[in-house]
């Protein structure tokens, strides 16, 4: 009797915890379990909080940033700057995008009311002769071929992509009593997603860089280096794009979609470069720039202007160099870095010290001076002091620059880590 009575009282406990109506506050039931996996290619970043600005003395004088203690959230980085192969995956996207949409017939899967979406289970038969009539719209036309290549027309590899505007959405006056129509804060952009390749020419007047314009994006010797010659705009699309391609995944597994892909605001950026070293200069730690035997621990532009002297002439490998203590390679040098922030010489006074952050979408007929962006961590071409983790300045939103990449960051789910 004594285990008929046990077995009956735990029964009762689980058909009580079973979500059925127990009268009681139980939460909503069935809700699928969670584990927040590292998205590949990918760092943790614990939150924490540090001193942001200078770690050195302002050598030039510029007095754009001071001392400021602020927290970050944690999450996730790029381990390293974006590859010419990470991002030729997008531009072969994009291509492949319009080429399923030319074809149509099974390439295409009808959602009613004008609505379609690509199937990408159809494989594109770029040699086929029906499909050579059709897609040859996206090719160079026969007078713009140099010695008769057959090659693809970049000026046509646009991208449409949407975000929503939370900034504006969160202004009271943009949401008037009664308002119903959300869509005014879905916001759109055009963008050709094809790198300036011609930056290594126009970024240096006499100066032979022809053979890096010809080959760096594509040939497969520079895989592993960092993509440039690609704008914010362009680095936004991306992380975008990055988003999207991972939760039609998810999503297609059962799964729930994912934080966004983003570009980091310069207070992450700051952040992940110190690795966890608070009032250093450098990623690496100290105030020197050369480790014990005298060999330099970035690509930069030592000395006089000795650029082979740190192992490389231009861009190196993305992985070059040892990483710093979150595991993150180049965060001083290779390539200097996008950031989601606009660039205003007096933002440490104004902006919180909590997820530091400030933003603003510039618009086409804005001044030049509100289409700046704030870049961090100094490139191949630079001098060390660019290289410290508290040197800031800008490059425009439109412009491509043959020294600037970028790397995406995701926000971590939950608290921390020990959560689990």
């Amino acid at each position: 009797m004594k285990q008929l009575l046990f077995y009956s009282l735990v029964a009762l406990l689980l058909s009580s915890c079973g979500g059925g109506d127990t009268g009681q506050l139980i939460g909503a039931q069935d809700r699928e379990a969670w584990f927040q996996e590292d998205p590949y290619g990918m760092v943790y970043i614990p939150a924490g909080s540090y001193i942001m600005g200078p770690s050195d003395q302002d050598a030039p004088y510029s007095m754009v940033s001071q001392s400021k203690t602020v927290t970050i959230p944690a999450f996730y980085m790029d381990d390293t700057e974006i590859t010419n192969n990470e991002y030729r995956q997008f531009v072969y996207w994009v291509r492949d995008s319009l080429a399923h949409r030319l074809i149509a017939g099974d390439h295409l899967i009808d959602e009613g009311e004008y609505s379609e979406r690509i199937n990408w289970d159809t494989q594109i038969d770029w040699n086929s002769e029906e499909n050579t009539e059709t897609l040859a719209e996206l090719f160079l036309p026969e007078n713009e071929r140099f010695y008769k290549r057959k090659e693809i027309d970049t000026r046509k590899l646009n991208f449409l992509y949407y975000w929503i505007d939370l900034q504006q959405a969160a202004v009271k006056a943009n949401r008037p009593q009664g308002m119903t129509d959300r869509s005014v804060f879905i916001k759109s952009d055009t963008i050709n997603v094809y790198p300036d390749t011609l930056a290594w020419i126009h970024d240096y007047t006499y100066s032979y860089n022809d053979p890096l314009t010809l080959m760096y994006f594509w040939h497969p010797a520079y895989d592993d280096y960092p993509v440039v010659g690609v704008n914010w705009k362009q680095a936004r699309a991306f992380c975008i794009w990055r988003t999207e391609l991972m939760n039609t995944y998810v999503s297609k597994e059962g799964g729930s979609i994912v934080q966004p892909f983003r570009l980091p605001t310069e207070s992450e950026w700051e952040y992940a470069s110190r690795g966890g070293l608070d009032l250093s200069p450098y990623p690496w730690g100290g105030p020197y720039i050369r480790n014990s035997r005298g060999c330099f621990l970035g690509n930069f532009k030592p000395m006089r202007g000795n650029y082979i002297d740190d192992g490389g002439t231009y861009t190196v490998k993305a992985t070059s160099y040892w990483p710093n203590d979150y595991g993150l390679y180049c965060m001083a040098g290779n390539v200097a870095e996008w950031t989601s922030n606009a660039y205003d010489e007096s933002a440490y006074s104004f902006s919180h010290d909590l997820a530091t952050n400030f933003e603003y979408e510039a618009k086409s007929e804005d001044p030049p001076a509100l289409k700046r962006k704030v870049i961090r961590g100094g490139s191949w071409k630079d001098i060390g002091w660019y290289l410290q983790n508290g040197t800031r300045t800008y490059e425009y939103q439109d412009t491509a620059k043959c020294y600037i990449g970028f790397r995406c960051v995701m926000s971590y789910l939950g608290r921390d880590k020990s959560d689990i």
